[in-house]
């Protein structure tokens, strides 16, 4: 006999199939072929100075609904998570053994943990930006691609905090590292 135990359903009872029920057999409509007027011309000649091209956290600003799955209440939900995730990676690496997060009444987010902190050293591929400003700043920028920093993760993997930094009228992130406190202000993505 075979070993159910991971079988979610092997605990419910066995339904019996159901009978087929006889149906009607209709015929299919036939297609007609409506003609479709030609949309109005929109602003001339498409060329490639029609094509805009997005940098930065331009495109969350644009478009959240493709990052955090809308505007409404869900979605803010979807920000406080993305925060959290990353607390609670540093919790799952063994790295923190606290966090604590607070809402308040005015709608601010606060999530502290006591684990590495975001390096704040200037990132090699970035030249005269912190790590810390490029992690806040750029889309797909994290410590989750590779498997060295984290073996498990939550959130969006590098775009998590970047656009909860571009949708948040204000973010401030405190990092302590070294036996120093590093603070840094946003709005709106922009340091």
């Amino acid at each position: 006999m075979q070993d159910d135990s991971n079988d979610l359903f092997a605990s419910l009872p066995s339904q019996p199939a159901p009978e087929p029920v006889a149906r009607e057999e209709k015929p299919m409509p036939r297609a007609v072929a409506v003609p479709v007027p030609a949309p109005p011309a929109v602003g001339g000649d498409y060329d490639a100075s029609a094509i805009r091209v997005l940098e930065g956290l331009e495109p969350v600003r644009m478009r959240p609904g493709m990052y955090i799955g809308g505007t409404d209440e869900k979605a803010l939900h979807h920000l406080f998570a993305e925060v959290i995730d990353n607390s609670m990676d540093e919790a799952v690496a063994g790295h923190a053994n606290f966090i604590e997060v607070h809402l308040d009444a005015e709608g601010f987010l606060t999530v502290t943990d006591n684990g590495r902190g975001i390096p704040v050293e200037n990132h090699p591929q970035m030249p005269g930006k912190s790590t810390l400003e490029v992690i806040l700043t750029v889309l797909h920028a994290g410590g989750k691609f590779d498997g060295k920093a984290y073996e498990t993760s939550g959130g969006l993997h590098g775009v998590g905090v970047s656009v909860v930094n571009a949708l948040s009228d204000h973010l401030e992130v405190e990092v302590a590292r070294n036996k120093k406190l590093y603070r840094q202000r946003f709005s709106r993505g922009k340091p």
